[in-house]
């Protein structure tokens, strides 16, 4: 219970408190830790970095792209992030740091055009980079590394700048995109509580099939789609709309 309480406030809790043993500082929802780290970049935009200038914020992205290709270079892959310790904490600050502020850098410099077949040309670009999610082998770790660094500081921005210069051509696409970008962040938050469940159902019965199993997949699609929705329009739409009324 009180792992639970204090997962609510997507606060840490130290390696005493890791009820499952994965030296998780969120055991009970374990995706939580990308949001910790994602509270301490928007602390340090609120108090200092927005009032960067453009070559200050290009710099900061710059050395910031720098100790993410090194981090992954050196380790293999840019896994961790997710324990309480000294080290985890700097892989989850260097995972975090460059993709958040390279996204405000985005948005100062870049100003989406018109392109056609947008959705399906950055469909294909994350398909080609997930289609193969680690290269080099136990033997050159640098090589998967260097692979990371690519996907993330090049690749991704570009699938970002594609999407943003998209042209919905009806009013149903429009709706249907609003509503998957509404449901993303609630989505994120509560999937993994699902996949727990279904994880353990598979662990339970042993030897199932893929026709023993798609049921349970796809209700678990579901589930957390219209959990996620529920989410977003009991909680946290009201939520925000009382804080910004309450504070604003």
């Amino acid at each position: 219970m009180l792992v639970m309480l204090i997962g609510y406030t997507i606060l840490p809790v130290p390696l005493s408190l890791d009820i499952r043993g994965w030296e998780e500082m969120h055991p009970l929802n374990s995706v939580g830790w990308s949001l910790f780290f994602e509270y301490i970049a928007n602390i340090l935009y609120a108090l200092w970095i927005r009032k960067f200038s453009t070559r200050a914020l290009s710099i900061l992205v710059g050395l910031a792209a720098i100790a993410l290709a090194h981090l992954a270079i050196t380790n293999g892959d840019l896994s961790g992030g997710w324990t309480l310790n000294v080290e985890q904490v700097r892989i989850g600050l260097t995972r975090t740091i460059f993709p958040f502020f390279a996204g405000l850098l985005l948005s100062r410099i870049a100003k989406p055009t018109q392109i056609k077949n947008a959705f399906l040309w950055c469909s294909l670009l994350v398909a080609l980079v997930l289609y193969m999610p680690r290269i080099g082998g136990a033997e050159h770790l640098w090589m998967n590394g260097i692979y990371e660094s690519v996907c993330i500081i090049i690749v991704f921005p570009g699938i970002v700048y594609l999407g943003a210069s998209g042209v919905l051509q009806s009013q149903r696409e429009n709706r249907i995109c609003k509503f998957l970008g509404d449901i993303s962040y609630p989505l994120y938050m509560v999937h993994y509580p699902l996949v727990y469940f279904y994880v353990a159902w598979i662990s339970n019965h042993k030897g199932v099939t893929l026709a023993d199993v798609w049921p349970y997949a796809l209700l678990i699609l579901i589930g957390g789609i219209v959990l996620a929705y529920a989410s977003l329009k009991w909680y946290d739409e009201p939520v925000r709309k009382w804080l910004k009324k309450r504070f604003a």
